[in-house]
């Protein structure tokens, strides 16, 4: 069955400007790009616009709750189950393909291979690795250990671990646990008010072997890293990635350009719970008020990165309202509409390894489809204006703004 888009506009994930031709589908991959295409079957987009399949390159599909003492009351299994309705979710916004940056493990990935749940194409992180009294250590003042993070079970390797020899064994532990990238925290952070972002954690050595390790296997690595000097550490060891970026200076903005490493800078992760009330509502006041305290270093950051011309792909973390605020926001501080859509196509598939796959509208990749009502560029409420999504060539979603649409 050969089946031709055709009617609307297309963007082609390169960062090109819109143009008007039609796409051919083939056995759940695109088999041309074109004007006057023919096929067994046509679908009008009447006019709306083609783009590729969504990548978010930082998820937590687990987090079903930004509130510890919420999840400290959940049985252990809910976290898989709850995983159901944010895999949906990311689906419906168009999200094709993500990147799990610690919490799902392979099974997650598995079910969505196998289709027992609905969800993006995912790669998975397990766990996070981090040194004593780092991101994900679940000490406590009181003395007590308290999951804060994702507790260890099996399939998913605990992640608390300190000299390049620990290093190493936890790194081989992930990637036999299947992971896809290895993630490393070279920093504290997150929306946490009793966490200091700044300074750098894991010594350099450290660094370097969970890098080498990872690299040795074929596994690319993203640093968890808000504060400049765990940035720069974590780029001058060789990470692919810089998650988060918070406090960026000019020395780790012209690191990110020599080492040509990726941002994936997640400002919803801030700037999504002061825009948002149900989201300020979820992570509490506290939170809250630590999230308006970095939202201007965020920004700041971020338009610092997109003036130097630093390779940015899209993610957004969690908890800091919809997924596809993260291209509004992208947009309003400093990037092109054309390249924001490139940081969660083929910008996105880059870092992720798998350009030859998805990421673009290109004859021989997977046929990730998404058709988006309105004006593509205008990512202010763009999931109500996803119409339908297709996962190498099937629809897997047809939003309130496809009802209408037609095949013909």
């Amino acid at each position: 069955m050969r089946t031709v888009f055709s009617g609307g506009r297309v963007f082609d994930g390169t960062g090109s400007p819109l143009q008007e031709t039609d796409v051919a589908v083939e056995d759940g991959r695109i088999a041309a790009v074109g004007d006057g295409l023919s096929g067994d079957e046509t679908i009008d987009l009447g006019g709306r616009t083609l783009i590729p399949g969504l990548i978010n390159t930082h998820v937590h599909v687990l987090a079903t709750s930004p509130m510890m003492e919420e999840r400290l009351r959940m049985p252990f299994s809910y976290q898989f189950y709850g995983a159901v309705p944010i895999l949906e979710h990311l689906l419906s916004c168009g999200i094709t393909s993500a990147r799990d940056l610690a919490g799902a493990d392979a099974g997650v990935r598995l079910a969505l291979e196998r289709g027992v749940v609905r969800g993006p194409r995912l790669q998975v992180a397990i766990q996070a690795l981090s040194q004593t009294g780092g991101h994900i250590d679940a000490w406590l003042p009181s003395g007590e250990e308290c999951f804060e993070y994702y507790r260890e079970a099996p399939g998913r390797p605990a992640g608390v671990v300190d000299g390049p020899e620990e290093i190493r064994l936890a790194v081989r532990e992930m990637i036999r646990a299947g992971a896809d990238v290895i993630k490393i925290c070279t920093t504290n952070g997150g929306v946490y008010p009793r966490k200091d972002h700044l300074p750098p954690h894991f010594r350099d050595d450290e660094i370097r072997a969970a890098v080498d390790e990872a690299h040795r296997a074929g596994r690319p690595v993203a640093s968890h890293a808000h504060g400049a000097e765990g940035v720069k550490n974590a780029i001058r060891a060789g990470v692919d990635s810089i998650e988060h970026g918070t406090y960026l200076d000019e020395e780790a903005v012209e690191l990110l350009l020599e080492h040509d490493t990726f941002l994936v800078p997640t400002v919803t992760r801030f700037l999504g719970i002061l825009d948002r009330p149900e989201a300020a509502a979820r992570v509490g006041e506290e939170r809250y008020a630590h999230a308006h305290a970095v939202a201007d270093a965020c920004i700041a950051s971020f338009r610092m990165a997109v003036a130097a011309g630093v390779k940015i792909a899209m993610g957004t973390d969690m908890h800091g309202g919809e997924f596809l605020d993260e291209l509004y926001y992208m947009n309003k501080y400093g990037l092109s509409p054309e390249e924001t859509l490139k940081t969660a196509t083929t910008s996105a598939a880059e870092l992720m390894g798998i350009s030859d796959e998805v990421g673009a509208i290109r004859s021989g990749l997977r046929a990730d489809l998404v058709v988006v009502d309105g004006d593509p560029y205008d990512f202010k409420d763009m999931r109500e204006r996803v119409a339908f999504v297709y996962q190498d060539g099937r629809l897997v979603f047809t939003g309130p703004a496809g009802r209408s649409g037609g095949r013909s």
